[in-house]
């Protein structure tokens, strides 16, 4: 009831500052660390710095509420390998703008975290938000792909046409709206064929994600482990029209109905712009 209560606190603070524009984004986060690899090994991850707050504080400077949910509600985790001024266009004074807003919001303090649980934002209601944003880092692909709880939200923000960001890694969460996102996934890790049903709610939808050939690039930074999969290709098994970047590591935006992705960290601003823009 805390935390209800302040999100209602937070919303009539906005209203009482007469912002009739103002709108409210649930970003969600995984729960995870670790990105669970090949052969039992593991890599320490979570989200990026760049992708989670270059939209987040676009969204508070331009007079948003934002709210933080996690499928169980645990502080999220910030990948130290991104905070560096290379994801923020070489400008160490940006980075050290957002790592400040990070730390002033307390997302990742165990104990004092405003995060919500998945659980909890069904409660308070679905209604309650008006779009939705899932930033990357490796941690989606632990958890968020096979939510039950972000499929029944995403599955409800599909049926409304309201909309759904994702960015980097992001749109692998996507995944969780599929009758059976976690046999579809196991299949994925055991190298098993697998095929989405014609009916799942994404088939079809022009998408981008970080792509197979950016994977192979990044690959030394697992330390001499291997993914399981690749989002691209399991979003394309999915039945999604996967629309890349010409050249690796260059933005690349994609809108196709409600969703609204992004390939790989320097999509991050692209995404948020056009997310204030569908706001407006």
């Amino acid at each position: 009831m805390k935390r209800f209560g302040l999100i209602g606190a937070a919303l009539a603070l906005a209203l009482s500052f007469g912002n009739a524009q103002a709108a409210h984004v649930l970003v969600v986060l995984s729960d995870s660390d670790h990105l669970e690899l090949k052969d039992g090994k593991t890599f320490r991850t979570g989200f990026y710095l760049n992708e989670l707050m270059q939209p987040v504080k676009a969204l508070l400077d331009a007079g948003h509420e934002v709210s933080f949910a996690t499928p169980l509600g645990r502080a999220p985790s910030l990948d130290r390998g991104s905070v560096d001024p290379m994801y923020f266009g070489g400008d160490a004074q940006a980075l050290r703008a957002h790592q400040a807003l990070l730390d002033k919001l307390a997302l990742t303090a165990p104990d004092k975290s405003p995060v919500l649980s998945l659980e909890r934002v069904a409660q308070i209601g679905y209604d309650r938000f008006d779009a939705v944003y899932v930033p990357g880092g490796h941690a989606p692909m632990q958890d968020l792909l096979a939510s039950p709880a972000l499929g029944r939200l995403l599955s409800d923000f599909h049926a409304k046409g309201k909309t759904t960001a994702l960015v980097c890694h992001g749109p692998i969460a996507l995944l969780s709206t599929l009758p059976d996102a976690a046999g579809f996934a196991a299949a994925l890790a055991d190298g098993r064929r697998v095929s989405a049903p014609p009916q799942w709610i994404y088939r079809g939808y022009r998408v981008t994600v970080i792509s197979d050939r950016e994977e192979e690039i990044a690959k030394p930074q697992l330390g001499g482990g291997a993914m399981k999969f690749y989002p691209q290709a399991a979003l394309q098994a999915a039945g999604v029209r996967y629309q890349s970047n010409v050249e690796s590591w260059t933005p690349q935006v994609v809108s196709d109905r409600e969703l609204i992705t992004g390939q790989n960290p320097a999509s991050a601003p692209g995404v948020a712009a056009e997310l204030l823009r569908r706001l407006r």
